[in-house]
């Protein structure tokens, strides 16, 4: 294989990396929507909350070793912990150090997580429950009791970021001082050349992309397993499923796209568009043919890799699927064949012709 070859192939592969991250980007922020606007602000703060909650409890000081600055002061590793992290991630965010004692981060517009029109559907309940759920609680996960988070911005008020610092007070705060708004307050300007940088030996382009991709899926992740503690099994089922049928109908074209598909709304196309979604997001995935009917069979779903799995988790990819599949055409539907949903039962579906 030639230097051509290799570039070509590389190209491909970020392109289908980028593609499914955006597709998993787009379902979380349509969950959070679609639980605001079914079932009202406070569920969708105490589903993000949850969401965040269990980020920062798996991530968070895994991360400031592996990043190598666990080692700095609380205020400033937290800080630089986000800066570096959401970099990693995709996500534009900046760093402004002032003491020791005191390190800024701004999430300049446009937000990451709500991306494009979202924005403007997002109760600032939810932006504050993000706050709570994890910048308020690395002073809990340090064990420093005197660390907090001051928001000083949010872009769900109309502000131009979601703004804040991380600062470290002379005593213990209670639970309620963890997170604080001081809206008078406004961040230094933001200097690239003082920010810590990602050694770029370790980071070179296809692994970002790549990381920016598990990124998106670590949040749908999250997700399937907070939305099942929030709600229960029965309700979470259906709330993960109708948000994955509606992304998937909005989102099949593009992503059909990004994955060198012209959608021609035949039951094979449909086939092979799923089978190069699944390798694109790290699944083993196979089509074969049955009469005429196109089989798929899916290793696994990756997301769920590692969950304690119910059933209802498996809602969010099948609805995701059978909302492409109306996308691609509205007289095919997509066949479940599968009785056991774990994670590691294979998934096996079937495209048919829908009964009149």
């Amino acid at each position: 294989m030639n230097f051509q070859q290799v570039q070509v192939h590389s190209d491909v592969a970020l392109t289908s990396w980028r593609t499914v991250a955006k597709l998993y980007q787009s379902y979380f922020t349509g969950l959070v929507l679609y639980v605001s606007s079914r079932h009202g602000p406070a569920k969708a703060a105490a589903l993000t909350y949850e969401v965040f909650c269990q980020q920062r409890q798996e991530r968070f000081l895994p991360g400031l070793r592996k990043l190598g600055i666990d080692g700095l002061p609380h205020a400033v590793a937290a800080a630089q912990y986000h800066y570096l992290s959401n970099h990693i991630g995709g996500v534009p965010v900046q760093y402004m150090y002032e003491s020791d004692r005191k390190a800024w981060i701004r999430y300049p517009a446009p937000r990451w997580i709500w991306s494009g029109t979202a924005l403007c559907g997002i109760p600032p309940e939810v932006s504050r429950a993000m706050l709570a759920g994890w910048h308020a609680q690395n002073g809990v996960s340090l064990d420093n009791p005197r660390l907090g988070f001051v928001c000083t911005k949010q872009a769900v008020d109309g502000q131009s970021g979601l703004e804040g610092y991380y600062f470290e007070s002379d005593s213990d705060l209670e639970p309620h001082e963890r997170l604080r708004f001081a809206r008078e307050e406004d961040a230094p300007d933001f200097d690239p050349k003082a920010a810590p940088e990602l050694p770029t030996s370790d980071w070179p382009i296809a692994r970002l992309a790549k990381a920016n991709r598990n990124y998106a899926m670590e949040y749908v992740k999250t997700a399937l397993t907070a939305s099942i503690q929030v709600f229960g099994p029965d309700e979470a089922g259906h709330i993960l499923m109708m948000t994955g049928r509606m992304i998937g109908m909005q989102f099949y074209h593009e992503t059909a796209e990004g994955l060198g598909f012209h959608p021609d709304g035949t039951p094979i196309q449909f086939a092979r568009f799923i089978q190069a979604l699944c390798q694109a997001q790290g699944d083993t995935c196979d089509v074969t043919i049955e009469g005429e009917a196109p089989i798929i069979t899916q290793a696994s779903w990756g997301v769920m890799k590692g969950l304690a799995v119910h059933p209802a988790m498996i809602s969010a990819w099948r609805g995701m699927l059978s909302g492409a599949m109306d996308a691609h055409h509205h007289r095919w539907s997509l066949e479940s064949l599968h009785h056991v949903e774990t994670s590691t039962e294979p998934l096996v579906w079937r495209v048919c012709r829908k009964e009149s």
